[in-house]
This record gives structure tokens, C-alpha cells and sequence, in this order.
């Protein structure tokens, strides 16, 4: 297991020289904190390709409802984004809580709203709930014909994760898995780039183990019919904060609220609604503030302390 911090500095640094030579120019924004355009950025919870076609068509949305030119893309990882917002290449960010809280500590960073998505019932179908909710939880999945039956059979197991940085694929798991005697040690990982491919690593057996999102097995249930008959959820984590749309510092309060009307009204229409249900499984979007996202820096704190 890499250690946290050590493995955050790295890949900070690698995202920051990526995006100063991949990025360009600044974004266009004039010295008062006005905007001439906006750029869009999300992050890839699953197939990169496949965000990217999909999400592209928010950008006309948003420049309907804003008058002025929207640019939407999709960042190669969390870090990315985090380093393109700071030195103000992107100006909104689809940010999971942990970046999140990343790039408010490090750049100024807002959080202007959080998602919303239905739950998720608790009995191995990944089918959804009727309430929506603010928050969501990291699963540990195995293979029903593993022999895995507890979280002590994770000794000596391999387990794919998600990038450091991320909330439900890292840094939840891991910290609860080390409060009930599971320290990273006693097992090794493999990182993968995709919840879906934490899942697929599960059934195709190249993993033991996958700390993915709840439940995550809804993105591979088209191509793999037999998931949820293959494969369950042997732990859950506490309820993690949803994912946020987040502000680069700079920009005025005029533009912040514009943005955030039009982000809310967006997804009340049918096809923005088509739009964030398609790329992260999104069905609304609230209202947000940054002490909603305390309990992530708690246990980031606990995470850079594991070895």
C-alpha cells in the first residue's frame, strides 16, 4: 500500500506539470471578476471516452443560459483538475469530496452545490431507492466464490483501488478497514482507473477484492449481466458527502450565483436531467456549503497518517 501523503505529492506534482503544458492560456476573465467565457471540467468515474461524448452537450446548455461561450472537457484524473483550477485553466469543476476539499485548501476553491442521487437498496439488486439523498457510501466487493466472508479474510488479499485522492475507491475503505485492525499492510493493491473497472478487476478475478462507490455494479450490469449474482458487498463505509460542482477563486459573486441558477435550472429540464444522470448517475443537485465536507478532511487526516 502506498502511503497517502507521499503518493498525493507525487501525483499533485505530475498533474501540475501535465496541466500547465497541456492547459494553454488562463481562463477568460476580466481583472473584476467577470466572465467572458466558462470552462467545464469533469472528472472520469468510469470510461473517459464515454463521459466526454456524454457530457459535451452541457456546455450549449449552460451557454444558453449564461450568454457567453461554454468549454466542456474531461480531465485525465482528480489531481488534474485540481492543479487546472488553481491556476485558473478551469473555471467550474465536477469534483468528488476529497479533491473538493483538496483544491479549497490549496486554491480557494468554492462549492457552489452538491448532487443528489436516489439511494441504493440494501439488498444485493443496485436497485434505486425513491428518496433522493446528499450522500453515498464506499462498498468493499467480493466475489460470492471467493471465501472471503468477513473483512480479515482481506489478509494477504489483493484489492483494487481508485487514485489516492479518491473518497469511495481509497481513502473511506481504507481508513475504516485500519480502525477494525485491517492496517493497508496486510494487503496489497492494485490501482485501477474507473469504479467500473474496480468491479470488473472482482469478477474477472484479478482482484480479491474492489473498494468501489455504492453500487457501483450498476456500471458494468449491461455488459455483465451475472454481476450481482457473481459478486457482493462483504463491508460498507459511513455516508460520504456527494460529489460537488465547485467555483475557481476569482470569479465574482454576480457570476457565482448565475452559475449556480443555471446549474439548478439545468437539471430540472429533460435533457440537462438526461445529461448528469447519464455521465455520474446524478438526479438533482442542492444547495451546498463547505463544512458539509468536514468529515472528508477528518479522515484525509487519518489517511495521510497510514503508511
Amino acid at each position: 500500500m502506498r502511503n497517502f501523503k507521499r503518493g498525493l505529492a507525487l501525483v499533485m506534482g505530475v498533474a501540475a506539470l501535465f496541466t500547465l503544458a497541456a492547459c494553454g492560456k488562463t481562463s477568460d476573465t476580466t481583472k473584476s471578476g467577470d466572465l467572458k467565457s466558462l470552462t467545464v471540467q469533469f472528472v472520469p468515474s468510469s470510461n473517459a471516452d464515454t463521459i466526454q461524448a456524454k457530457a459535451k452537450p452541457l456546455g450549449k446548455l449552460l451557454s444558453k443560459e449564461l450568454g457567453i461561450p461554454v468549454n466542456v472537457s474531461v480531465s485525465t484524473d482528480y489531481n488534474t483538475i485540481v492543479e487546472a483550477m488553481g491556476s485558473k485553466k478551469v473555471d467550474m469543476g465536477f469534483l468528488p469530496p476529497a479533491p473538493y476539499t483538496i483544491a479549497h485548501k490549496k486554491y480557494g476553491v468554492n462549492v457552489i452545490l452538491q448532487s443528489q442521487r436516489f439511494g441504493v437498496q440494501k439488498n444485493n439488486t443496485g436497485l434505486p431507492t425513491t428518496d433522493l439523498v446528499n450522500s453515498y457510501a464506499s462498498d468493499i466487493i467480493v466475489r460470492k466464490d471467493s471465501g472471503i466472508k468477513s473483512i480479515k479474510d482481506l489478509k494477504g488479499k489483493k484489492i483494487a483501488v481508485q487514485d489516492v485522492t479518491s473518497d469511495a475507491g481509497y481513502i473511506f475503505p481504507m481508513v475504516e478497514l485500519d480502525h477494525k485492525g485491517i492496517k493497508p499492510s496486510d494487503y496489497t493493491t492494485v490501482t485501477v482507473k474507473g469504479h467500473d473497472q474496480g468491479v470488473l478487476a472482482v469478477e474477472n478475478k484479478n482482484a480479491d477484492a474492489a473498494f468501489v462507490f455504492n453500487d457501483a455494479r450498476n456500471l458494468v450490469k449491461k455488459d455483465v449481466p451475472s454481476i450481482f449474482n457473481d459478486t457482493q458487498v462483504l463491508y460498507q463505509t459511513t455516508p460520504i458527502p456527494n460529489d460537488t460542482i465547485a467555483l475557481r477563486s476569482g470569479i465574482d459573486a454576480k457570476w457565482q450565483k448565475k452559475i449556480t441558477d443555471a446549474m439548478e435550472a439545468i437539471t430540472k429540464t429533460k435533457q440537462g436531467a438526461q445529461i448528469m444522470k447519464d455521465v455520474y448517475s446524478w438526479n438533482g443537485v442542492t444547495p451546498s456549503k463547505d463544512s458539509n465536507f468536514d468529515i472528508v478532511r477528518k479522515y484525509e487526516s487519518e489517511a495521510n497518517k497510514l503508511n
